[in-house]
Parts: C-alpha cells; sequence; structure tokens
C-alpha cells in the first residue's frame, strides 16, 4: 500500500455575520472570523480544520490574520512531503519548529485527524480513543448586557429544549450592575435552569471574595475565571474560599499550565479548548492531567463554527465523565456558515454524527461569498 502523503495546506480567511452582538468583558464581537484550513494529500484525500480567536488579539496572543500568516509561511511549508497519517509525527515536528501557536495548531491537527478519518472511514471520535456517548450537554451564553432581554432570551431557549444551562459574561460593569444583572436572571429563573458567569479575568482578589461568596450563596452554580491567570496564589486562596467552583479558563494556555494548576489545586473545574491547547489529541492530555487530580471537567469554546466545533465535540465524546456540559454553541451564534449541512442542536444537546472524519463538507460557495479578498 502506498502512503499517503501531504501535498498542501490552504488558509482562507472567512467573515461571518451573527445574530447579535456578543458582549465579553475584553470585547464585543460584531462578527465571527474563521481560519479554514484545507488540507490536500496525495491519495486525493482531503482534510478540513479550522482556527478561530475571540476578538482577534483582544483575547489571546494569536489572531486570524497571525495563523494565516504563520500556517502559510512556516507550518504549511514543514508539513508538505510528509507523511499524512502519522498525525503524531506531524504534530511532533510542527512543536519542533514552532514555539505556541496553539490556534494553529489546532486547526492543523483538526484537519490531519479528518483526513486520516476519511482515509480510513471512521470518524474521529473514534480516532481518538473512542466515543462513550453520542451527543453533548450544551450551555448558552446570554452576553447582550440587557437583563430583561437575557431573561426573554433564556425563557424562550427553555421554551423550544435547546439549553437549560445559561453563561453570562460579566466584568465589563461596575461590580454592583454586575451582581444586580446576575442575581435578577437566577431569581427569575430558579430552579429551571444553571445559571453561571465568567468573569475573563477581571476582578481582583479582593472583589472576587465577596462577590464569589455573594454569588455561590444565591444559587450560581460555576465561576469561570474571576481573577487574573498569572495571580496563581490568588487563584489558590479563592478556590479554597468561594462556596461556588471555581473554572480555571485563561489560566490554561498549554497542557503544561493544566499539570501546573493541578499540583498547586487552583481550581476545582477545567475548561477544555482545543484551540488553546493545541488540537483534539492535546486536550485530552489535559483532560487525562485533571481526571487524576480529581479535578472536574468543561468543554469550553472558542466560540468556533462547525468544523471547530465538531473539531471540539468528537474530543469530548470520548470523555469518561463531563461534569459540567459544554459550550458548544458558536455555530448557533452564526447566521450563515460554510459547511453544507448544520449540526443538529435538539432536547438541549448537540448530537455529533458518527460518519467518516469530522462529518462535515464545505459549501464551496458560500466559502467562496465570505471569504476575506
Amino acid at each position: 500500500m502506498s502512503i499517503s502523503l501531504i501535498e498542501r495546506l490552504e488558509t482562507l480567511i472567512v467573515d461571518l455575520p451573527t445574530i447579535r452582538p456578543h458582549k465579553l468583558a475584553m470585547h464585543t464581537m460584531q462578527q465571527q472570523t474563521l481560519v479554514v484550513i484545507r488540507l490536500r494529500c496525495s491519495d486525493g484525500s482531503e482534510g478540513i480544520g479550522e482556527a478561530t480567536t475571540i476578538g482577534g488579539l483582544a483575547y489571546g496572543y494569536e489572531s486570524p490574520e497571525s495563523i494565516k500568516a504563520n500556517i502559510d509561511a512556516h507550518l504549511a511549508p514543514a508539513l508538505v512531503g510528509q507523511p499524512a497519517d502519522n498525525i503524531n509525527a506531524a504534530m511532533q515536528r510542527l512543536d519542533k519548529i514552532a514555539k505556541g501557536n496553539t490556534f494553529a495548531k489546532s486547526g492543523i491537527e483538526s484537519a490531519l485527524l479528518d483526513a486520516q478519518g476519511k482515509r480510513l472511514g471512521l470518524a474521529v471520535s473514534e480516532l481518538l480513543g473512542g466515543r462513550v456517548r453520542d451527543s453533548l450537554e450544551v450551555a448558552w451564553t446570554l452576553a447582550s448586557g440587557d437583563t430583561a432581554r437575557d431573561i426573554a432570551e433564556a425563557e424562550h431557549m427553555l421554551e423550544i429544549r435547546r439549553h437549560r444551562v445559561f453563561k453570562l459574561k460579566i466584568g465589563a460593569n461596575p461590580l454592583q450592575q454586575d451582581l444586580k444583572h446576575v442575581l435578577a436572571i437566577k431569581r427569575e429563573l430558579g430552579e429551571r435552569a444553571s445559571v453561571r458567569v465568567d468573569v475573563n479575568q477581571h476582578w481582583d482578589e479582593s472583589q472576587a471574595i465577596h462577590v464569589c461568596r455573594v454569588l455561590g450563596d444565591n444559587g450560581v452554580e460555576l465561576i469561570e475565571q474571576p481573577i487574573a491567570r498569572i495571580n496563581r496564589a490568588g487563584q489558590v486562596r479563592l478556590s479554597q474560599r468561594s462556596p461556588a467552583p471555581i473554572m480555571a479558563d485563561e489560566s490554561i494556555e498549554s497542557v503544561e499550565d493544566a499539570f501546573s494548576l493541578a499540583a498547586d489545586g487552583a481550581a476545582s473545574v477545567f475548561a477544555l479548548k482545543i484551540a488553546k491547547n493545541g488540537g483534539p489529541r492535546a486536550v485530552l492530555r489535559t483532560a487525562q492531567i485533571a481526571e487524576a487530580a480529581g479535578i472536574a471537567l468543561y468543554g469550553g469554546t472558542m466560540l468556533e463554527g462547525t468544523i471547530g466545533t465538531l473539531a471540539s465535540a468528537h474530543a469530548f465524546l470520548t470523555l469518561k465523565q463531563l461534569t459540567w456540559g459544554t459550550e458548544l454553541f458558536g455555530p448557533l451564534l452564526l447566521t450563515e456558515d460554510v459547511v453544507s449541512e448544520a449540526p443538529v442542536y435538539r432536547d438541549f444537546e448537540l448530537h455529533v454524527p458518527n460518519t467518516p472524519g469530522l462529518g462535515l463538507a464545505l459549501d464551496e460557495a458560500q466559502l467562496k461569498r465570505f471569504a476575506r479578498h
């Protein structure tokens, strides 16, 4: 049997409209920008991947433009001519020539897995060890910033059985304003829904000690990254004092970060993100560290489109336990997409096809329509 070699990797920046502005502590998204990666192999197989950031450079160290530039100039040339079916060797080669760049690497690894799955007739989840579930509970982020609007949105999601877990993005407003906003929503939804908050590092430790206690005592179930990722000692103290579990998100920029956080006891929940770990295989290494340390897991998102969302989902399907569910709602924010079939969300869950690769095909007309020139 002849070996399939990597012939080329192509990147395309795609700007897609969203249903509404998405307000975070550090940025308000007016659209979502994806880097779509196409991997072409000598046996005719093709894999697709995606690298997506939140707000360009406002959130992390990579932007869509830097992702495309570094893949085109450095990562793609290093892989051309290499065996397409040896994903382990390909990713180690990239790690050797390029530090960091986890978003770009995640998109490439997703494309390699997609091509290999199509080549073997197996879903990506099977390449990652085998799925133990076929669907994932998905939370919805209420991020309009308007209390009445957020309550109405949550009520609608409950009515159509799309979401029953809600995360509130806070931190950009004065503390008391945010607190009033969260408690009003929790009071209205009551026991019908889980309410959680994401602060995106915007509190100092003194604020967090007070507010985490108030939120936990009023039924907020989970508090995500309330203080700066560099304040490790503060994270340890806060995790010990908060009545609601503290989840590490921005604190995990690599698999090594996950090990260090676990060793320090800095969080009781880890947010798993393939983009920040370097791919679906890498994020499972973080999950293994958390499981060994008794840390609960949550399937996070960078608000990827359908390609990145399904790449994450295939990894999360293999986990023994996802105590806090997932947040893979990125495609639901989009009014347009570049794949031929939309992912299936029903009965509060994302249902993941057990078909070769990621189970997706690109819509060439849509890709051409929304590609940045």
